[in-house]
């Protein structure tokens, strides 16, 4: 069974494989901050695009599946939420954190993307919603290679 998929679309300027989830010794405000500087520094407005992501127990999991998973690795991602964000609306990790927390579903792994405007306006809304939607699936599927993956603690994260 599916859980709703809490998405949050701000408008305000017009399951993969969760195996090997072992944190790199990376700064999580740091590559956040990155995030941040690399979108600022784009010629065209940005959206910062986010998918949080549970891991999840598969209901056909052997033994040692249970046994990896209960040890804190392993399982499957299962998108809980979404929202975007323009750089003005985003301060620290810390602030992005404490929001998902009041309005979704636990969470263990945010994905973020970048999404650029044209012609000095930010991206349409139909563009973002797109954009969301094709996150979410790569999520559920897998397909995540291209996004910034971090923990709750902002540490990036690795899949493997």
């Amino acid at each position: 069974m599916r859980r709703p998929l809490i998405c949050i679309n701000n408008k305000s300027e017009g399951s993969g494989d969760a195996r090997g989830m072992p944190s790199s010794s990376s700064s999580s405000s740091s590559l956040f901050d990155q995030l941040l500087q690399a979108a600022a520094a784009q010629p065209e407005p940005q959206r910062l695009l986010f998918v949080f992501a549970e891991a999840e127990l598969p209901g056909d999991a052997d033994a040692a599946q249970r046994a990896r998973f209960e040890a804190g690795q392993g399982g499957a991602l299962t998108p809980v939420a979404c929202v975007e964000k323009s750089l003005p609306e985003l301060s620290t990790f810390a602030a992005l954190v404490a929001e998902s927390r009041r309005v979704s579903l636990p969470w263990r792994v945010v994905f973020a993307a970048g999404l650029s405007g044209a012609n000095g306006l930010p991206p349409s809304p139909e563009r973002i919603d797109s954009a969301l939607e094709a996150m979410v699936e790569g999520v559920r599927s897998g397909a995540f290679g291209g996004y910034l993956a971090l923990d709750a603690e902002g540490r990036a994260v690795r899949f493997g």
